[in-house]
């Protein structure tokens, strides 16, 4: 079962706990120390099964691997590991393959990068990341109109139709029953739910967010899109050919 992500304690994001999971030891090696010197305190393992006892273990705060490893690979690493965490998944791809990009988002990263990497975008990645996983959103009535009342409404509570969201408790409910979110499908489902009926672009997303000016290519956005509507209902979220997406009201 999974279970609900707490996020970092109090201070700044590079207090944090991370673990890197890279079977290349120069690389293992001169990545930690990077990290280090931001701040974070990082354990390694070199290979998949390794990673995946040590995130049991130690729970970090965040995942960083890579998607080639020994014994497990990171996409399988990425589905153990959401199986029972909603911690933020960084993925690293040496190729960018489309491939790697498209089947670790599906497996449940966050993010994803590709190597080799400058240390300090990496780092505004991970920083990215954290933030978003700790954030608390101010409640708010939706662009047009006042949240939908049912009976489960209150003044905290968004509810379009059986999906109901409660902005100071975090929680998002279908049917009444409770939905495990990971906190980048949190935000973007706060934004849409900020603006109902108005459309989104794919742009626009990646900036809100992924919380930093990253001009990638958009397929993050669309691969988080559908594993929303995975869990919220299909029809709940309508494509704009040529634009964007936005949240049937």
């Amino acid at each position: 079962m999974t279970t609900a992500f707490t996020p970092p304690g109090p201070g700044s994001p590079t207090e944090a706990h991370l673990l890197l999971v890279e079977d290349d030891e120069v690389i293992r090696n001169t990545v930690r120390m990077a990290l280090e010197r931001y701040g974070f305190t990082v354990s390694t393992a070199g290979d998949g099964l390794t990673g995946l006892e040590i995130f049991r273990e130690r729970r970090p705060d965040l995942l960083l691997l890579d998607v080639m490893l020994p014994e497990l690979d990171g996409i399988g690493l990425c589905r153990r590991v959401r199986e029972f965490s909603l911690a933020p998944i960084l993925m690293m791809s040496a190729r960018g393959d489309s491939l790697d990009v498209v089947s670790g988002l599906e497996a449940g990263a966050d993010d994803y990068v590709i190597k080799p990497c400058e240390s300090a975008v990496l780092v505004a990645r991970i920083r990215s990341l954290l933030r978003r996983a700790s954030f608390t959103p101010v409640a708010r009535t939706p662009r047009g109109g006042v949240p939908e009342a049912d009976g489960a409404a209150g003044p905290d509570t968004l509810a379009f139709g059986d999906l109901t969201i409660d902005t100071r408790g975090m929680e998002v409910r279908r049917a009444g029953e409770p939905l495990a979110l990971t906190p980048t499908e949190l935000r973007m489902l706060l934004e849409f739910a900020g603006s109902p009926g108005v459309v989104l672009e794919r742009r626009t997303l990646l900036s809100r967010v992924w919380d930093h000016a990253w001009q990638g290519d958009t397929r993050v956005v669309d691969l988080h899109v559908q594993r929303l509507r995975a869990k919220i209902g299909a029809e709940r979220i309508e494509t704009v050919r040529g634009f964007g997406y936005k949240l049937r009201r």
